[in-house]
């Protein structure tokens, strides 16, 4: 996302640069690199890459060099943006702004929902009091990407005036014949839907909820191939392997790992059903992308674009229960033009929405007038 957003920034003329560590980047360090994200649309935007210091912090993603990097050069820079919270670099940017009085955004990237506070509740509740509170009080402005964000930004007592614009995505390049060129790939039956979940293999995303609900259909007599495209930890994905053979699914389900570029786009296309039973998302990227693609969703309301789905008609909203996801998924897999009706208007829906090029000048006319204190 965050690579996106500084492609679509300098596309409108406004000079943008990432500074990132080096945590799951193999990249050239302590230099600005022309980072190529999207060969296939030739996507690339300028990044400087930093290492961070190894555990014992892991998760907090210390970095001296990045410390140092902003000292010497954050003067550079007219604004400043903080993408997510409860992290080392987006919070010692934010306090050498204020030093040096250059205005800032935070983006919460769905860290405010009460989900994710009660997630490691003393530890963020003791790195608001001294950090993060201030942190967001005294930014210029909090990019929320749904109003349901917004709202979780009050309820956590801050006032800081938001401005809230959707996260963007791409339209793929259309890939002929999608879903039989996926089935060849991964030698899936000719006459079964694919339901695809494409994310994280976290327990958030509730990749086993979905197993769960999986083996009601299989109980149901309904036929269907799932692919469950992401990465994980080695432990957690050894426990999903583990609940597949358990539920007896282990010729309809299928793991491939991380998927990125063509495979990606062919999954997006050639796929019958998208399903992302997740906890909570501030946002749910990938769920956009897949309603570019054309792809029917079944997701559920922790996602917080689910309400503006719902009111497009783009998608099905159901409970976060076994029973629920499954009876979503079986109403689209008994009904193909109920799939292509959600499909194409999802599509629509994407496409008005979440064009990367609206949400960046809306966003430059935002940062404009923060930097002109208008």
């Amino acid at each position: 996302m965050a690579l996106n957003l500084v492609k679509a920034l300098r596309d409108q003329a406004i000079e943008a640069d990432l500074v990132t560590t080096n945590l799951g980047l193999d990249l050239p360090l302590h230099q600005q690199v022309n980072y190529t994200f999207d060969a296939a649309l030739g996507l690339s935007v300028p990044v400087w890459v930093l290492p961070y210091t190894p555990p014992p912090l892991k998760e907090f993603i210390f970095s001296r060099a990045a410390t140092a990097w902003l000292w010497n050069n954050l003067a550079n820079y007219d604004l400043l943006d903080n993408h997510y919270l409860f992290s080392y670099l987006p919070s010692c940017a934010a306090a050498l702004a204020r030093q040096r009085q250059i205005p800032y955004t935070v983006r919460t990237m769905g860290q405010l929902t009460p989900w994710a506070l009660a997630q490691s509740r003393t530890k963020k509740r003791l790195y608001s009091w001294l950090i993060e509170h201030r942190n967001l009080s005294q930014a210029a402005a909090i990019h929320c990407t749904t109003t349901a964000e917004a709202e979780d930004v009050r309820a956590y007592g801050v006032k800081t005036p938001t401005m809230t614009l959707p996260l963007g995505v791409h339209a793929p390049a259309p890939i002929e014949e999608a879903g039989a060129k996926l089935r060849q790939h991964y030698g899936l039956a000719p006459d079964c839907p694919i339901l695809l979940f494409l994310s994280r293999l976290h327990y958030k995303k509730r990749p086993d909820l979905l197993l769960q609900a999986l083996r009601l259909l299989k109980d149901q007599g309904l036929k269907f191939q799932a692919v469950l495209a992401g990465s994980g930890t080695s432990e957690y994905v050894a426990d999903l392997h583990r609940l597949t053979a358990t539920l007896d699914l282990t010729h309809q389900v299928l793991f491939p790992g991380l998927v990125t570029g063509h495979l990606k786009d062919l999954l997006l296309q050639g796929a019958d059903l998208f399903v992302l039973p997740s906890f909570s998302e501030n946002f749910g990227i990938a769920v956009a992308e897949a309603l570019i693609a054309g792809l029917p969703v079944v997701i559920t309301p922790g996602i917080q674009i689910s309400t503006e789905i719902e009111a497009a008609q783009a998608g099905l909203i159901v409970q976060g229960n076994t029973q629920s996801v499954a009876d979503g998924m079986a109403q689209l897999l008994r009904s193909p033009q109920l799939r292509a009706e959600l499909g194409q208007r999802g599509q629509q829906f994407a496409a008005t929405h979440y064009a990367w090029s609206a949400i960046a000048k809306s966003l430059a006319h935002s940062y404009l007038a923060i930097i002109r204190r208008e």
